[in-house]
């Protein structure tokens, strides 16, 4: 069930997204809430590897299995699922004495990467069955 904090923790980016009536809607981009309280907000699904990420809030979020999620909604709701908009960044400021490695990191990635979002070269790879081979 969707409300049964085990099962929503469960989800990562990559699952497959189904609608309601059967049909492969599209991929798990983001988990949105807040793990350390219990609170699961939605889920950044996209249709396709390189479109446009959309939201489901939480309550049209159905059954939960290993590697998929399907929702309440017909494939026609689906396609008129918003657009997600990322919330704004937190700044994250690392101590003057960080190590050579950390500040690094944060100049590789960025100031705060995101744990868990997917990257673009990821993304792709999930999308095409190749994530995870060697």
């Amino acid at each position: 069930m969707a409300g049964d904090p085990v099962s929503w923790l469960m989800i990562e980016p990559g699952w497959r997204v189904e609608s309601s009536d059967g049909a492969d809607v599209g991929r798990v981009e983001e988990v949105t809430g807040d793990s350390n309280v219990d609170i699961f907000d939605g889920l950044a699904i996209s249709f396709s590897a390189l479109g446009k990420q959309h939201y489901v809030p939480a309550e049209q979020v159905g059954t939960i299995t290993q590697g998929v999620v399907q929702l309440k909604l017909d494939r026609a709701a689906c396609e008129r699922l918003p657009t997600f908009d990322e919330p704004a960044e937190e700044e994250e400021i690392e101590p003057e004495k960080a190590s050579l490695v950390t500040r690094a990191e944060q100049r590789e990635l960025g100031s705060n990467p995101k744990p868990g979002a997917v990257r673009p070269l990821r993304r792709l790879f999930e999308w095409l069955g190749l994530a995870g081979r060697r």
